[in-house]
């Protein structure tokens, strides 16, 4: 297992992916646990392979991309980044109502296929998630930067434990910040990672809370932060008596499928999707920084691969703490 350094893409010079990785090294607890090129003696192209995938899996379906990225967070806030949200059956994480609109599974499964043929019980599930998303986001036009591996999976997977550990759309500050500070995250990751929502679809019912249903059964904005002309759009692609579990929504009106600053143009533009978004122009603890990746995409580029990299070492499971599956979804 190597640590020694290469460059995944030329969108940034060596100085700029040394500052991650020392960054990291200071702010990321678990990072020593885990190291660059893990695989490059083992199997040697195992993050080819997953780029390949998910590649190839987006170039079909544009939505994969935003599924991907939803699926880290959804594995990572929940007992850490083992792919313990992969597992299937009675009680899982897999099956909690808060994960059942969760995409991306038949990409991760069909790069576990690939990589199971060439390089048999090497590559982890887990590692295979953060590998995507990661690859998603460049795919997508963002940010494409180096990360460790060395991820193990785990074992267990309890739907009680994901409510507790996952952001509502309805959260204060307040909540959100407590939230991400037990996983080792900042104010100002808050508000970088709160950028995943630049791709990505939402569900009707994921911000059914800032409108309410009148007399007359129409919906109407009760939520005053939100602009008027994108809520009426809102309202008539999520009709009062529509479904609101399977008509969904682009997280960003403006550049639905690339990763980009438009997030935060919309959040100052008061066009957060969600409560969580619009409260982060409300609160004068993350206003100035809303501002200014709106200005300043590569600002936001630099911010995203600082705070992606703590992300996907949330306590990571290593060594004899979890196995390499055979397949993503069943423990061995």
């Amino acid at each position: 297992m190597e640590s020694k350094i290469s460059i995944f893409l030329p969108t940034s010079n060596l100085c700029n992916l040394l500052v991650l990785v020392f960054f990291c090294f200071a702010a990321c607890p678990s990072l020593g646990r885990l190291s660059f090129n893990f695989y490059a003696t083992s199997c040697p192209a195992a993050e080819l392979m997953v780029s390949n995938t998910v590649r190839a899996a987006s170039s079909n379906d544009p939505t994969i991309p935003g599924k991907l990225l939803r699926l880290l967070f959804h594995d990572c806030f929940v007992e850490g980044c083992d792919a313990s949200v992969l597992l299937q059956g009675n009680g899982t994480e897999r099956s909690d109502p808060a994960n059942t609109s969760l995409g991306g599974f038949s990409v991760i499964d069909s790069a576990k296929r690939v990589l199971e043929i060439f390089c048999p019980g090497t590559v982890s599930c887990a590692d295979i998630i953060a590998l995507a998303a990661r690859d998603a986001v460049a795919i997508a036009g963002g940010p494409a930067f180096q990360i460790p591996s060395g991820r193990k999976d785990g074992r267990i997977s309890n739907s009680a434990n994901v409510r507790p550990n996952i952001v509502d759309t309805s959260f204060t500050m307040d909540e959100m910040i407590k939230l991400f500070n037990s996983k080792g995250l900042s104010l100002d990751d808050l508000v970088t990672l709160s950028g995943a929502h630049t791709i990505g679809l939402a569900h009707c019912s994921a911000f059914s809370d800032r409108f309410q249903q009148d007399s007359k059964g129409k919906l109407r904005l009760v939520d005053t932060s939100l602009d008027i002309t994108y809520a009426k759009e809102l309202i008539r692609k999520c009709p009062a008596g529509g479904s609101s579990t399977s008509n969904t929504v682009s997280n960003d009106p403006e550049t639905s499928f690339a990763f980009d600053n438009q997030y935060y143009g919309n959040v100052l533009a008061h066009k957060g999707l969600f409560q969580s978004d619009s409260i982060l122009l409300e609160d004068g603890r993350t206003r100035k920084q809303v501002e200014e990746f709106a200005n300043n995409e590569e600002r936001f580029f630099r911010s995203w691969g600082e705070s992606f990299l703590k992300l996907t070492t949330i306590e990571v499971k290593t060594d004899n703490e979890g196995e390499i599956r055979q397949s993503c979804s069943f423990t061995n």
